[in-house]
């Protein structure tokens, strides 16, 4: 109970201090550059497979409908990716877990293009380096991936445009995939290379 009243309490809040037009196109005054992260941050407190994730994102408005940015992400995963957490309950079960765990680390590069107001279409890609460890955190092997989401969501500002949330829906994963070692491939190779991913960033701008 105490955690919906925290959340229906931080909604209400965002509410009351956002914008109706979050569209940058009529506006000459902008600020050009944001820097910003996401709210999978909160996957580190999980009790089952924390990722040990971390995210960060420095982007910038080409015009009032372009956008670039560049994000420095890692990760570590136990399970494959594509069981989904939010809606597959073989996500945390011994029998669909790897034989140890990946550990990837990547700079990626993001376009958003606005069509109406706040909303958006955006792409974003990914190159990522894997480590493989086994239970006992040994290294086993190296690869490489391309991993890659595209989403449509709708930006919005807050705090007279201080800070922005980005609350949005995509489909994510690895149009590459790199060799694997086989008994994580055999793993792998029983679930989707692309799942649905809600998202919701966040970013300061200066």
């Amino acid at each position: 109970m105490q955690k919906k009243i925290l959340w229906i309490g931080l909604a209400l809040f965002l509410v009351s201090n956002l914008q109706v037009h979050a569209q940058y196109a009529e506006d000459s005054t902008y600020k050009k550059w944001f820097v910003g992260s996401t709210l999978f941050l909160l996957g580190n407190l999980s009790p089952v497979n924390p990722p040990g994730f971390a995210q960060l994102n420095l982007g910038y408005r080409i015009t009032g409908k372009d956008v670039i940015s560049v994000e420095v992400i890692t990760w570590k995963h136990s399970w494959p990716l594509g069981i989904n957490p939010i809606y597959n309950n073989q996500y945390g079960k011994p029998e669909t877990k790897f034989p140890g765990n990946i550990r990837e680390y990547g700079i990626g590069l993001a376009y958003q293009r606005y069509l109406w107001k706040g909303l958006y279409l955006a792409v974003h890609a990914t190159p990522m380096r894997q480590i493989y460890r086994d239970e006992n955190r040994k290294n086993v092997g190296y690869s490489f991936i391309i991993f890659n989401t595209n989403r449509i969501g709708y930006h919005i500002k807050l705090f007279k445009d201080k800070m922005f949330i980005e609350p949005s829906l995509g489909i994510a994963g690895r149009p590459y995939q790199g060799k694997m070692p086989a008994d994580f491939k055999e793993q792998d190779d029983k679930w989707p290379k692309w799942t649905p991913e809600p998202g919701l960033h966040f970013g300061f701008n200066f």
